[in-house]
């Protein structure tokens, strides 16, 4: 009797555990998918351009992270993507890098063609966790909604298996990793395509060198004073303020 309740308790305790698995290191893949065309103003210029252009801007970006850190960073492009160089140039050159421990967040932003160093405080998003689920990349998420730059919604799916608090571009603090992100004013979504838990190149995580370095609120001075000029043209006064509004959000995503 005794041998036998031994074989059960040996079974029992040296099958392997199904509990949940936590992941702190890891380099995440994402397919980043905008409608370029509806980006873009409807006069006549913006039709004529939109003739040139694939129906979207696909690119893939890595996020990787360790001990509590984090960059995100451009991949490469999808061949199915067709646009001009210079508007592909600010989505090659831009880089987050977040430090969630102290935080602090450290971008190099391509701005009407120079390169811009933020460093500052992480910035607080206000969520709302909802109910609602769904699987991305074999993880279960769940559904959360944020506001940014006090009017621009954007829509999360979050996995608290992945322990770091963060996401694409400048999206962050919610309890996990943003593995599925859309924001509709910018015509934009990001979702995990793969998670290889075997690399996290922590070489790679590591702040931008920079000579100068501006706080958000001191470049969104400099920007908008530079291009106070630029959405004053035309009679549409709701598409001009369209136009600038997206300009800003994405320069400051």
């Amino acid at each position: 009797m005794k041998s036998i309740l031994f074989f059960i308790a040996a079974l029992i305790f040296t099958t392997p555990s199904k509990a949940q698995q936590f992941v702190d290191k890891a380099v995440i893949e994402y397919e980043v998918n905008t409608n370029l065309k509806k980006t873009m103003s409807n006069d006549s210029w913006g039709e004529m351009m939109k003739d040139n252009l694939s129906d979207l801007k696909i690119s893939y970006f890595t996020y990787t992270f360790a001990d509590n850190k984090s960059v995100y960073k451009f991949d490469r492009w999808s061949p199915k993507t067709r646009i001009p160089k210079n508007q592909k140039d600010a989505d090659e050159e831009n880089i987050w890098y977040f430090d969630f421990s102290a935080r602090k967040m450290n971008m190099q932003k391509q701005i009407v063609g120079t390169n811009f160093v933020i460093a500052d405080s992480i910035p607080n998003i206000q969520w709302k966790i909802t109910n609602e689920h769904r699987e991305i990349a074999g993880y279960n998420c769940r559904k959360a909604v944020g506001k940014i730059m006090d009017d621009v919604y954007v829509f999360a799916f979050y996995t608290d298996d992945i322990t770091i608090s963060g996401g694409p571009c400048s999206i962050s603090g919610l309890p996990g990793m943003i593995l599925g992100l859309s924001i509709p004013r910018l015509y934009t979504s990001f979702i995990a395509t793969k998670i290889d838990l075997n690399s996290s190149n922590a070489s790679d995580i590591k702040p931008i060198a920079a000579k100068k370095a501006y706080d958000l609120m001191g470049l969104k001075s400099l920007i908008e004073e530079k291009t106070k000029d630029w959405y004053t043209y035309g009679e549409d006064k709701e598409e001009n303020k369209r136009q600038k509004n997206i300009f800003l959000w994405n320069a400051f995503l």
